[in-house]
């Protein structure tokens, strides 16, 4: 019965009932580049001195999850070498998507590309045998991707989130969750944001006020280790 153990989990605007079962840690687009020096956002010029301080508590969440036997999904940000997903002038994504566009500026640049050192999970996160990576070539870990089937298929309905960066991918995969009907989590301190602390004050207020819930990474480790 251990594992249907109904959980509490501990979230601002107020705590989230689920169970161990029906719950998963997602991990967003925690890569090169976008946590190293000299990955994507770094030569586009973002400030990423939080990206050691967000792997380690990404990593610290992720190992209680493991630890707690819950689902732990990798979602990985790019495209193929043939840019055949980035479209056309006829496609938004290539009129708004930063890499793609310093791609154009650079010829010979590979950002985020699959198979480049660019698109790379970072070492500390890098996913065990068996763990799912879910390959996305929008913000969204939902657009074009196989990720609400596999949700569906192991009973999800609480989806925990980690990852880079709060007002983009991670605050657009939370939107997307819950219009899918997934009760969604993000773990506020173990994301970090492109551009200004504002940015970020304004994607957790969104998350607690429209979208889902935010907890820290103190709380839902000692939640999970708890179990």
């Amino acid at each position: 019965m251990t594992a249907c153990k109904t959980l509490r989990l501990p979230t601002l605007p107020e705590p989230l009932e689920t169970s161990r079962q029906g719950t998963a840690v997602i991990v967003i687009d925690m890569q090169n580049g976008y946590l190293s020096k000299g990955g994507y956002l770094d030569l586009m010029g973002f400030d990423i001195s939080q990206s050691e301080a967000v792997i380690q508590r990404a990593s610290r969440v992720v190992s209680a999850a493991r630890a707690a036997g819950m689902m732990v999904i990798h979602v990985r940000n790019g495209w193929n070498p043939g840019l055949a997903e980035a479209g056309t002038t006829c496609s938004p994504m290539w009129h708004k998507s930063n890499p793609l566009k310093y791609m154009r500026k650079h010829p010979g640049a590979q950002l985020l590309i699959r198979g480049t050192w660019d698109h790379a999970i970072v070492e500390p996160l890098a996913p065990l045998p068996g763990e799912p990576i879910v390959e996305k070539p929008r913000y969204s870990a939902f657009a074009g991707t196989n990720l609400e089937m596999m949700l569906h298929a192991h009973g999800i309905h609480t989806v925990i989130f980690v990852g880079v960066n709060t007002n983009v991918c991670v605050e657009t995969a939370v939107r997307d969750a819950f219009h899918r009907e997934f009760f969604a989590v993000m773990v506020e301190d173990a994301t970090a944001q492109a551009g200004g602390q504002s940015i970020y004050d304004a994607s957790v207020f969104n998350i607690r006020t429209f979208f889902g819930w935010t907890t820290t990474t103190e709380e839902i480790v000692a939640l999970l280790e708890g179990l």
